[in-house]
Parts: structure tokens; sequence; C-alpha cells
């Protein structure tokens, strides 16, 4: 791999713009975001890992409301309806 960088521009919701400014600040920014990405692009098992581990914790907090189970939607649970929907998502 080239050690050259080139620069690469991304649209960023605030709240990541914010906390990206504070690494910044930090000179930690740009070798996270490099990581990140080629973690990524790379396949490798870590981002997949801790994707499928925020999966499962959505999961987690939908079960955890009580409420939900009583809500039915076309005869089915709202909570199992969202739960087979973020399975979906699954790598």
């Amino acid at each position: 791999m080239t050690k050259k960088l080139v620069p690469y521009s991304v649209y960023l919701p605030i709240e990541h713009y914010e906390k990206i400014k504070v690494l910044a600040s930090q000179r930690k920014a740009s070798s996270m975001v490099r990581d990140a990405i080629g973690m990524i692009l790379d396949g490798n098992d870590a981002y997949k890992a801790g994707y499928n581990k925020a999966l499962r914790d959505c999961i987690k907090v939908v079960d955890q409301v009580e409420e939900i189970e009583h809500i039915a939607v076309r005869s089915k649970y709202l909570n199992d309806l969202l739960t087979d929907a973020i399975k979906e998502l699954e790598m």
C-alpha cells in the first residue's frame, strides 16, 4: 500500500461532525476515519462483529419496551416486526 494520502470529502450528520472535530483537536480524527474505512473495505471481521453487536443491542432495546408487546400491525406484534427487520440487516 502506498503511503501517499489523498484528501476526500464526506457529508456527515452534525453530531458525527462535532465528535470528529473533538478528535481532530487531539490529532486522532484522520487516522480513526482511515482505519474505519480500511476495515470496511477490507471486510475486516472486527467491523462486522461490531456492526452485528450493535444490531443485537438494538433488539435488546426493543425487547425491553414492554408496551410495544401490546401493539399489533396486521396481526403481527410490533416488537416482532421490528426485531425481524433488524435481524435482516445482519452481515
